[in-house]
């Protein structure tokens, strides 16, 4: 995904964080989600609902990761618990935060908006899908 986003995948498309690593995800994996799929990430861009909580680019993710390791539900099992948790640690660990708020005032531009924060999820989240290959659902 980190290519796909790199190349300006969500460049001139309107798209929030979580929106474009939601539909990044669509792209790469193939999975031809509906336009109504797609718009369950809509409220989630500028930390939720733009409160500058949770980076949307984060949440974005854990929404392909759940559609990649969750066959039925949530509870089936712990996977996508650990993986989400790995995630999360992968990008606070490069980012320094997981909250919108911190993240914008330190990677946020005028000119391109939260591209580092999102090219920074998709490098986290591209780690992860290929650690957790083996899982996949």
């Amino acid at each position: 995904m980190e290519k796909l986003i790199e190349e300006g995948f969500f460049a001139g498309k309107d798209l929030n964080c979580a929106e474009t690593m939601l539909h990044a995800a669509n792209e790469v994996h193939g999975w031809d989600l509906s336009h109504d799929a797609l718009l369950l990430s809509a409220g989630f861009g500028g930390g939720v609902g733009g409160q500058e909580l949770l980076c949307g680019a984060l949440t974005g993710g854990v929404m392909a990761l759940s559609k990649l390791f969750v066959r039925d539900r949530g509870h089936e099992s712990d996977r996508i618990k650990t993986i989400t948790k790995d995630y999360f640690a992968l990008f606070e660990k490069e980012m320094g935060h997981i909250d919108c708020a911190p993240l914008k005032k330190k990677h946020r531009t005028e000119t391109e908006g939260c591209r580092e924060v999102i090219l920074a999820s998709a490098r986290a989240l591209d780690h992860i899908v290929e650690k957790y290959r083996s899982e996949i659902v």
